[in-house]
């Protein structure tokens, strides 16, 4: 994968930053038919504020009326019959049904939430050929591509108050048992490339579970065990349809919001939303990295923006690559390449002790006269306490009775304590 959408990737990481200051939405109102009220939870990908200054701001100055589509704020009235047959023409396998509940969910994208999805158009030109590639691979339904859209709303960087993160949204066990290493200074689950085929392996697993992908669905929302006790509360049923009353909230809509992504990343040319236009993807490659490194080093003797090198490699969640621990992949500007390769001893010494302060060694000197592991004994001198040797070597009273063979605390004069 050779592009990278430099300029998108910093946007929606300032985006992210400005949205999560303010008041969001978590939650809809649906009216079932025997006139009883619902509430569910909103999937963590359409929870955002939608009156966002920066999202207007970035509506003014960047969306701009494309040959196919006709620009507006206003959402078109579309009748049920309308809906139903454009939910039939999407060219997918998993089961996308009509019902009140889906058309809440896509109203919302077409109303509230339309300069986001404007925003996560623009996203596409990166991330869907990745996505599309890794489905493609593990042979997937196409139409999951837009599940990170409900997720994440496409931000690599985001992080649920459960603690899932990035784009797939994987909670910390789940992304380690599909092989995505997380620790104090990396964490693949924001590596759009490696999340998003451990995203695709799970899925398949879901399915060799359950054979049905509204179950697929729900069970990577909320988790198998939820789903199977779901399933033995509804008797053995094995419909999503069947068993939502017995699952949680935030997964009862899960299923209808995915539904609606797929309605309007098809047709949001017929809601009036037009995509953000950003900058054409620039080519990058990856160089190899075998030494701690710090993305701050890289940034200022290469002369490279550093929320740009950030965007470009946002699983290093400290800015340090931990290259002795092993060999990481470091993506830059393709242009840039040569430039780190010619320069790169001054990269890895640039600064050091400003970026890498972790010391390798620490040398302790005994005061205590314990030298070369031999055993230390110490001779007892009138009025001294168990306790009073014990303090002066630095080491516990049950140590010294266990070297001794003391039971009590009664030492006498004249007699050798062995202290380690």
């Amino acid at each position: 994968m050779k592009k990278l959408l430099l300029s998108l990737l910093t946007s929606i990481s300032l985006g992210t930053s400005l949205l999560s200051a303010q008041e969001t939405e978590k939650s809809i109102v649906i009216r079932s038919t025997d006139g009883q009220q619902e509430e569910i939870d909103l999937p963590q990908g359409m929870i955002s504020a939608t009156d966002s200054l920066y999202l207007d701001w970035i509506s003014k100055n960047y969306i701009n009326p494309s040959e196919n589509c006709t620009a507006s704020t206003q959402n078109p009235q579309v009748s049920d019959s309308i809906y139903m047959d454009r939910l039939k023409r999407i060219p997918a396998i998993i089961e996308m049904p009509y019902n009140d509940i889906v058309r809440k969910f896509i109203d919302m994208y077409a109303t509230r939430l339309r300069q986001k999805v404007a925003f996560m158009l623009s996203a596409n030109n990166f991330y869907m050929p990745i996505f599309e590639e890794a489905l493609d691979l593990y042979d997937l339904p196409l139409e999951l591509k837009y599940l990170p859209i409900i997720e994440s709303a496409l931000n690599p960087l985001a992080t649920s108050s459960q603690g899932a993160v990035g784009l797939w949204q994987f909670m910390l066990r789940t992304g380690q048992a599909y092989g995505l290493k997380v620790n104090s200074l990396v964490d693949e689950r924001r590596d759009p490339i490696k999340s998003t085929r451990a995203a695709a392996r799970y899925l398949k697993d879901l399915y060799d579970i359950y054979h049905d992908w509204n179950l697929v669905l729900a069970a990577y929302n909320c988790g198998p065990g939820t789903i199977n006790k779901a399933i033995r509360r509804a008797g053995g049923e094995t419909d999503f349809w069947s068993i939502y009353n017995y699952l949680p909230q935030a997964t009862r809509g899960y299923v209808p919001a995915f539904i609606a992504a797929n309605y309007i990343m098809t047709y949001y040319c017929e809601h009036y939303i037009t995509p953000m236009e950003m900058r054409m993807p620039e080519s990058t490659d990856t160089i190899h990295v075998s030494r701690p490194l710090h993305l701050n080093q890289v940034a200022e003797v290469c002369k490279i923006n550093i929320d740009e090198l950030r965007a470009m490699n946002p699983e290093f969640k400290k800015d340090i690559i931990p290259g002795n621990e092993k060999q990481y992949a470091l993506r830059l500007p393709t242009n840039m390449i040569s430039k780190f390769i010619d320069l790169e001893d001054s990269v890895y010494t640039y600064k050091t002790n400003t970026y890498l302060t972790r010391r390798a060694t620490v040398s302790v000197k005994d005061t205590k006269g314990a030298t070369d592991g031999k055993p230390v004994y110490h001779r007892i001198r009138s009025g001294e306490t168990l306790g009073g040797i014990a303090a002066k070597y630095g080491v516990s009273i049950k140590q010294l009775r266990r070297l001794n063979g003391i039971k009590g605390s009664n030492i006498r004069a004249g007699k050798s304590l062995r202290i380690r």
